[in-house]
């Protein structure tokens, strides 16, 4: 049986498409809610206690992605959650897939990337000691609905719909952009790899956000809303590292990102 927690978001309903009906089962938020509650390792287990373990992988696709957010708020979803799901099912063999960013690279002073860090090193010292546990590192995704407001792609959309100015950097920024349906059989054959520990899930074709912002700006006819270097460099960000892609993904397909990004927010513009 395939479950899911976080079945309701972008990643999770992409995952959830990729098996038949009958082999998935939904974890419903208010059974899952209190799981990142210290003391919830029982409950987690007698949830799961009639699974088959070798037939059995758990997808934690629940998460909180602003970093706005509180670091106990972050942490509570974005690693206790998935650290006291791993810590009740190892001892059964029960496969669990947690989902990071490829940002635990390069930008460790976010604070939800720092939510992510914490829970890459706790899988790793879960599985050296006998833990089926794979923690994805995914690029960002698009696709699946309407892009949230605080990214990159929700606050170009929100510029074009209102004609608003939009200042960025000068966006020498590298960013994989991948659709979600895309990242979602990505991640299937990853599990069927049975691959465990860590994991980048990149397809090694960076763009900058400049190209993207002028591409999508232009597609629109709104090149007069984009105003590059009206915002301060980051002074931590990739600005050089390309991701080599997994010899476990060498047969997956990406769609080329510019005009993919650009044919989503057109079919979102009216939506």
């Amino acid at each position: 049986m395939i479950f899911i927690l976080g079945s309701r978001g972008r990643l999770g309903q992409a995952i959830a498409a990729q098996y038949a009906p009958s082999e998935v089962s939904c974890v419903d938020r208010s059974v899952y809610e209190p799981w990142s509650m210290a003391g919830e390792h029982a409950g987690i287990s007698e949830y799961f206690a009639q699974c088959p373990p070798e037939r059995s992988v758990v997808y934690i696709c629940s998460g909180l992605l602003d970093p706005r957010l509180s670091a106990e708020e972050l942490l509570a979803v974005n690693y206790h959650l998935p650290r006291n799901v791993i810590g009740s099912l190892a001892r059964w063999g029960i496969r669990v897939v947690t989902f990071g960013t490829a940002m635990e690279h390069t930008l460790t002073s976010n604070s939800y990337v720092q939510s992510k860090l914490k829970l890459s090193e706790y899988v790793e010292d879960a599985n050296a000691d006998g833990a089926l546990a794979t923690h994805v590192r995914i690029h960002t995704l698009y696709g699946g609905g309407e892009p949230s407001p605080f990214m990159f792609l929700g606050q170009i959309l929100t510029a074009i719909r209102t004609e608003s100015p939009f200042a960025m950097t000068q966006g020498r920024q590298l960013r994989e952009y991948h659709h979600v349906d895309d990242d979602a059989r990505a991640v299937k054959s990853l599990v069927d790899a049975e691959l465990i520990g860590l994991v980048d899930l990149a397809h090694g074709n960076p763009i900058t956000l400049r190209s993207l912002a002028e591409a999508i700006f232009g597609a629109f006819g709104k090149t007069h809303l984009l105003q590059l270097g009206a915002l301060p460099e980051p002074t931590q960000d990739n600005f050089d590292l390309v991701f080599e892609r997994p010899q476990a993904l060498k047969d997956s397909t990406f769609r080329e990102a510019i005009p993919a990004v650009i044919e989503y927010l057109k079919s979102r513009m009216n939506a």
